[in-house]
C-alpha cells in the first residue's frame, strides 16, 4: 500500500510538472510567433474585437453557467465547465484558423487579447460563479501571471529584440510544448481513466459538446458577415484556454473530477471544432450565393496569399 501510494504520489507530481511545462512552453511558443505588427493590426478592428470580447467573456461564461444550472451535473464536472467558460485565448487558434481558411492575422491578435483578458477576468468573476474557489483574486491571478502571461511576454520580447533568434527558438520550444502536452495527456488520461469512463451516463460529455457548439455558434453569429473573420471568432470562442483552466483547477481543487471534466470537454470540443474548421474551409472555397460570405472571401484570400 505504501509503495503504491508513493508511486501514485510520484506520478501525480510528474503530471503536475508536465502540465506546467506544457502551459509555459505553449505560451512561450505563442509569444515567439507573435510579432507586434501582427498583433496590433487586427486589434484596430473595433467591431470585431468587441464581438470577440462579448462572445468570450459574456456569452461563454453565461452558457456554461446556464448549462450547469439547467442540467444536474456532479459538482466537480460543473466546476470544470465553469472554469472553461471563463478561460479564453487558446494558443492553438491560429492553427484552427489556417485549417478553416480564415483570417490568420486576426486569430494571432485574438490569442494575445483573450489571454490577457482571461488573466483579468478569471480571478475576478470565477469566484462569484464557483463555490469553493478562492475568494481573493491573487491566489488565482498569481499562477496565471507566472505560467501564461509571463512566458507570452518573454516570447514576444525575444521576437521584438531579434526575429532571427526567435525563429531559431520557436521550433525547439514548439517541440517541447508538444512533448509536454503528450506526456501530460498520457498521464492525466492514465491516472484518471476510470473517472473518465465514469462520466459515461453522467451527461458530462453531452454537456461539453453542447457548450462548445453553442459558444462556437455565438462567436460566429456575433462576428459580422465576412466569412474569414466570422469563422475565426467562432472557433476562438468555442476553443477554450484549457491551459489556463488547468492551472486554476490544479491550484485550487483537490477533486480529480474537475480535471476530468476539462479533459473530457477538451477532447469532445476538439472533434466539434475540427469538423467546424473543415466546414468553414469548404465555405471559403465555395461561398455560394450568400452575399456576406462572398464579400468576406476576397479579403481573406488576399491576406492568406500575402
Amino acid at each position: 500500500m505504501t509503495r503504491g501510494s508513493d508511486v501514485d504520489g510520484l506520478l501525480g507530481t510528474v503530471t503536475n510538472l508536465a502540465v506546467l511545462a506544457f502551459v509555459v512552453t505553449c505560451m512561450a511558443a505563442a509569444g515567439l510567433g507573435l510579432g507586434l505588427r501582427d498583433v496590433v493590426a487586427p486589434l484596430r478592428r473595433a467591431r470585431l474585437i468587441t464581438a470577440a470580447v462579448v462572445a468570450n467573456f459574456v456569452v461563454a461564461p453565461a452558457v456554461a453557467y446556464g448549462l450547469t444550472a439547467a442540467i444536474p451535473l456532479d459538482r466537480p464536472y460543473a466546476t470544470g465547465l465553469l472554469l472553461l467558460g471563463g478561460a479564453a485565448g487558446a494558443p492553438f487558434l491560429p492553427k484552427l484558423a489556417a485549417a478553416a481558411n480564415g483570417d490568420v492575422a486576426l486569430s494571432v491578435g485574438l490569442v494575445l487579447l483573450l489571454t490577457v483578458g482571461s488573466v483579468v477576468f478569471m480571478p475576478v468573476v470565477l469566484p462569484l460563479l464557483i463555490p469553493g474557489l478562492s475568494t481573493g483574486p491573487w491566489p488565482i491571478l498569481r499562477p496565471l501571471l507566472l505560467t501564461t502571461l509571463l512566458p507570452l511576454a518573454v516570447g514576444m520580447a525575444a521576437r521584438a529584440r531579434s526575429g532571427r533568434v526567435a525563429a531559431r527558438l520557436l521550433p525547439a520550444v514548439g517541440v517541447a510544448s508538444n512533448i509536454s502536452l503528450a506526456l501530460a495527456l498520457a498521464l492525466l488520461v492514465g491516472l484518471n481513466s476510470g473517472a473518465m469512463l465514469g462520466t459515461i451516463g453522467s451527461g458530462a460529455v453531452a454537456v461539453a459538446v453542447v457548450f462548445v457548439a453553442l459558444t462556437l455558434a455565438a462567436g460566429y453569429a456575433l462576428a459580422g458577415p465576412a466569412a474569414g473573420t466570422r469563422s475565426v471568432v467562432g472557433l476562438g470562442t468555442g476553443q477554450r484556454n484549457v491551459a489556463a483552466a488547468m492551472v486554476v483547477a490544479t491550484q485550487n481543487f483537490a477533486d480529480p473530477g474537475v480535471v476530468v471534466m476539462l479533459l473530457v470537454s477538451t477532447l469532445a470540443g476538439l472533434i466539434v471544432l475540427l469538423a467546424a474548421a473543415r466546414w468553414f474551409a469548404r465555405l471559403a472555397r465555395d461561398p455560394g450565393p450568400d452575399p456576406g460570405a462572398t464579400v468576406g472571401a476576397g479579403p481573406v484570400t488576399q491576406e492568406m496569399t500575402r
